[in-house]
């Protein structure tokens, strides 16, 4: 693997597992700031949270040996480098060309380095230019004091070098981005107001069922980690003893599905929490809230009928592809019905709507 191989990994595989974690506060943050969702914008919050956590291993990895022989034999790395311009000196030190020179390719890497800081700043977080620099030259200060203490002062020494030539050149990177941002990243041109009631199409049905699908995943596995922690401070020894089977499908699947799939529902306006994010609502015949009978038929058929099927084949110990058709199912029947209304409002008598309000007019 590549010198740059190990942080890139960790930084992939990080950005994505956080963006997993975050999508339904996203989307339901997203539509209720633009009306929809945004696949353009979507994409661009998972490459920033990529982009992010690169900042952080690319600062701390990879760690070497910090034994007391290393912090004796390195002692030069407690002492910053004040002159921003060392880089030229270093360079002197190299016979090569000029752009296969070490010195100086670092110096282009940490330029290239913040440029998408630039970028994301002013276009995905929305910051003035002044304050994508400013911010730039501060994410850029914190690494390099990062380094200075040893990842503050939770390791015996520093193992990287505190260097005022990579804080220009980071800073110097962000203020690039913020030049390349209008060309690099076109603005949205909707400009429809974000509370006048959309078309509930069959993509915007698909994500509220696969939203559904990761907040119960997301919370089962908390609940999970939550019951494992607590064990863990009583007696270490019970995360090396057998499984238990029914604890895993009662608190990983079933609780989890009850709550979000059935009890916020009743609870609510009779959305599950993936239908709330996209801002679709659930009615009956009547147009009214839909009954407690009509969402329990509606739990058991959909979503909440996946989990309880998965969950089962957990307690018992014997896998079955009966959620997956189950799962299947559902999402055939969404792009099959009128309204798309799915499986569940098929059987239950219900039909799926947007959520906000359509405007009225009055003349005067």
């Amino acid at each position: 693997m590549t010198q740059w191989g190990g942080p890139t990994l960790l930084a992939l595989f990080a950005g994505f597992g956080l963006a997993f974690v975050l999508v339904v506060p996203y989307v339901a943050i997203s539509y209720r700031r633009r009306g929809e969702f945004g696949v353009g914008r979507a994409v661009a919050g998972v490459a920033f949270l990529v982009y992010c956590f690169a900042l952080v291993t690319y600062t701390l990895v990879p760690l070497p040996d910090l034994s007391a022989a290393y912090c004796a034999t390195h002692t030069s790395l407690r002492h910053p480098v004040w002159n921003p311009l060392q880089f030229l000196s270093d360079m002197r030190q190299f016979d090569t060309g000029l752009l296969d020179n070490p010195a100086l390719r670092q110096v282009l890497f940490n330029v290239a380095l913040f440029v998408p800081w630039g970028v994301f700043a002013r276009r995905f977080l929305g910051w003035g230019a002044a304050a994508a620099i400013v911010g730039g030259f501060g994410v850029s200060l914190s690494i390099e004091l990062t380094q200075l203490t040893g990842v503050w002062f939770l390791l015996p020494c520093p193992y990287r070098l505190f260097d005022t030539g990579d804080l220009v050149a980071n800073t110097l990177g962000a203020a690039v981005g913020v030049l390349l941002a209008p060309v690099l990243w076109r603005a949205s041109r909707d400009r429809r107001d974000a509370d006048e009631p959309r078309p509930v199409r069959t993509g915007r049905r698909l994500l509220g069922m696969a939203l559904d699908l990761v907040g119960v995943t997301v919370l089962g596995a908390a609940l999970l980690v939550c019951v494992r922690a607590v064990e863990y401070l009583g007696d270490p020894a019970r995360l090396t003893g057998p499984g238990r089977p029914l604890l895993d499908a009662t608190l990983g699947s079933w609780l989890p599905a009850v709550v979000a799939l059935l009890v916020v529902p009743l609870a609510g306006n009779g959305a599950t929490i993936g239908q709330r994010a996209v801002l679709l609502t659930v009615v009956g015949q009547d147009g009214g809230k839909p009954s407690a009978l009509a969402s329990v038929v509606r739990f058991l058929v959909g979503s909440g009928g996946y989990f309880l099927l998965a969950g089962l084949a957990t307690a018992t110990g014997h896998p079955s592809a009966l959620s997956a058709w189950w799962l299947a199912a559902n999402l055939v029947f969404v792009f099959f019905t009128r309204a798309h209304r799915g499986l569940t409002g098929l059987v239950a008598g219900l039909s799926v709507t947007d959520s906000r309000p359509a405007r009225t007019t009055t003349s005067v």
